[in-house]
């Protein structure tokens, strides 16, 4: 079939060069260019790949206003979206005969929305999937054309899951446009009742509260991890922190309070317990395991991480 393909983060990137070796992708659609902190203009991993692969691309502003016209020169049979990160409007959905199908990184109806993958992590879950959708204007809120759980790691960070989901999206949606393309596809409404939403992190979720339960903790350090990171401050500089873990002895302490400080560990108290650093990145620093870290920095048992 011919595929018109819209995505923007790495998230998109297998999916896209799987359907490569089953279909003709007539164009790639992705964010415009973002300038970077030091004014360098930054192309997303869509892109990189597309101009790697000299495939047709575009970058609209805004697709709903600019883009129907030449997406319709394009003559798609189907069109597929990974993350990409417009809203689409009707003229966009029906510019293709067989419209829009998209690949969510959960297992629908439970969370629609901008970071399913965060806030499978962030809530706990043991098991999350791929839902394969059709597009339709109420986001995440499609027929169903199939889905393909997967478990979830303990202790699995965000960028681990978030490889492992964009693999498992590159098969489902090559399995679902096989079944389209041969006429036997079935399409399956959501049960609006289960219906759950995540939005985007915001920056407030990102300050560690250490008055939190510890898997709430450890879940929270986990979805953030490769990014933004969660962060504490310490000696009144922040610190990121990518890993924690449940410590295996019994404390007592106030909570944020550093209890236990060596050469090589960092135990915190916190909500219902005590939790260790397991792995830090200092202000104007580069990331570490803790060991590494209280090798050029003193924290003192009895410091209280998250005071100013």
């Amino acid at each position: 079939m011919r595929i018109v393909f819209l995505g923007t983060p790495d998230f998109g990137v297998p999916a896209l060069q799987k359907i490569m070796l089953f279909h003709t992708v007539v164009g790639c659609v992705c964010q415009p260019d973002k300038v970077g902190s030091r004014g360098k203009t930054e192309f997303c991993a869509v892109k990189k790949f597309a101009l790697q692969h000299n495939l047709p691309l575009f970058q609209f502003e805004k697709i709903s206003r600019d883009g129907a016209e030449t997406l319709r020169s394009l003559h798609p049979d189907i069109m597929v979206t990974a993350a990409y990160g417009q809203i689409l409007s009707q003229e966009i959905i029906d510019v293709a005969p067989h419209g829009i199908i998209n690949i969510h990184g959960s297992l629908l109806p439970k969370l629609r929305g901008a970071s399913p993958i965060q806030y499978a992590l962030l809530t706990g879950l043991d098991r999350t999937g791929i839902t394969i959708l059709n597009t339709v204007r109420q986001v995440d809120a499609g027929e169903i054309i199939l889905q393909k759980p997967l478990e979830i790691a303990p202790y699995e960070t965000c960028g681990e899951l978030f490889e492992r989901m964009a693999q498992l999206g590159a098969e489902a949606v090559v399995e679902a446009l096989d079944q389209i393309e041969r006429g036997v596809a079935v399409y399956v409404p959501q049960d609006e009742q289960e219906a759950t939403f995540c939005g985007k992190l915001t920056a407030e979720r990102e300050q560690i509260d250490w008055s939190k339960p510890r898997k709430e903790l450890i879940d929270l350090v986990r979805a953030l991890n490769p990014s933004p990171a969660a962060w504490t401050t310490a000696n009144g500089k922040r610190l990121k922190i990518y890993s924690l873990r449940p410590a295996e002895e019994n404390f007592d302490g106030k909570v944020g309070e550093v209890v236990d400080c060596t050469k090589k560990r960092l135990i915190v108290m916190c909500g219902d317990g005590a939790v260790e650093v397991k792995e830090v990145q200092a202000e104007n620093s580069k990331r570490m395991d803790v060991a590494s870290f209280l090798n050029g920095h003193k924290i003192s048992v009895g410091a209280v991480l998250g005071e100013q």
